[in-house]
């Protein structure tokens, strides 16, 4: 059995169908998008309509749920202000009420029992959290403390755009002080070591690591021997023409009407590098709140101190 993962397209049309024409030659037996269908970039709509038409497992990630929240009493605080959250209210617009509603109905996460495999469970952060997610320094200890309650050895987690293939294990209790307690039963699965492999598939439309390519990965059932818990990943960089991706931004009026965050997210694209995170961190390390102050000035602030705009045009496609 092979399985295409796809994840955090993001509105991003261009890498999808640079990657459906991928999966047309690698003809996989399934496809499981793994949440983060929409936002950030222009194509929202129609990346919904790409996915609708084919027969593929979906999850929702955490940015469906900033389109379904707004205007709920789910939403979170502030997210009615045009200048932080312009690039949401935007997005609120171009989406029809039946992509709606499709989005609505999709489930959290899945848990695939193909015949002759391991179970199989896929969740855009971790079953119940769809905002945790992983990197490849992080500590064994850290991942395995987030994923206890996973009772599945492999567990497909997307949410960080960055490709992650992991082995964790979690070794047992001590036998001794189970049975300290004479009143006590001693928990026979408690002293064995649990395992959990876990993929990250990488981002298909803004990926973070640097690389500017359309990412995804292909599990393979395997015998346990050949790979712990049943599944092997191969991951894949797929290269794309961004130029049209990045005109879009401008065409289509997002830029105008997002602001400062529609103008990361176009940064994002180019770089392949988190530059969201990187505006935060400087601001907060300035003394700045860019949740609570006037985010185009201080974002001017921002490019000037540190020339991160120059940095971003010298790698921009559009201009060479």
């Amino acid at each position: 059995m092979r399985i295409a993962i796809l994840a955090d397209i993001h509105g991003n049309i261009h890498a999808l169908d640079a990657v459906i024409a991928e999966l047309e030659r690698l003809q996989p037996d399934q496809v499981v998008v793994d949440g983060d269908l929409i936002n950030a970039v222009p194509f929202s709509g129609p990346v919904i309509d790409r996915i609708r038409r084919r027969p593929w497992a979906v999850v929702r990630g955490n940015h469906e749920f900033y389109y379904l929240d707004h205007g709920t009493e789910r939403a979170g605080p502030g997210r009615d202000d045009p200048d932080r959250w312009g690039q949401l209210h935007w997005l609120v617009k171009q989406i029809t009420v039946e992509q709606g509603a499709y989005l609505a109905m999709l489930p959290d996460d899945i848990t695939s029992y193909f015949p002759g495999t391991q179970p199989l469970r896929i969740a855009h952060g971790v079953p119940g959290r769809n905002r945790v997610g992983f990197y490849r320094s992080q500590p064994d200890e850290a991942i395995v403390g987030e994923i206890e309650q996973v009772q599945e050895r492999t567990l497909i987690s997307a949410h960080t755009h960055v490709q992650i293939d992991r082995h964790l294990v979690q070794h047992g209790q001590d036998a001794a002080s189970l049975s300290a307690d004479p009143h006590g039963g001693v928990d026979l699965r408690a002293l064995s070591p649990r395992h959990w492999h876990i993929v990250n598939p990488g981002s298909v439309g803004l990926p973070l690591d640097g690389r500017t390519c359309a990412q995804f990965a292909v599990l393979e059932s395997v015998p346990e021997a050949a790979e712990r818990g049943g599944w092997q990943a191969t991951h894949h960089a797929i290269e794309y023409d961004r130029r049209p991706t990045l005109e879009a931004f401008a065409s289509t009026g997002m830029l105008e009407a997002g602001g400062v965050i529609s103008e990361l997210f176009y940064w994002e694209v180019v770089t392949a590098e988190p530059e969201i995170i990187r505006f935060y961190r400087w601001a907060f390390a300035n003394g700045y709140d860019p949740d609570k102050e006037a985010t185009h000035g201080l974002f001017t602030v921002y490019k000037t101190a540190t020339g991160r705009d120059q940095y971003v045009r010298a790698r921009d496609p559009r201009y060479g």
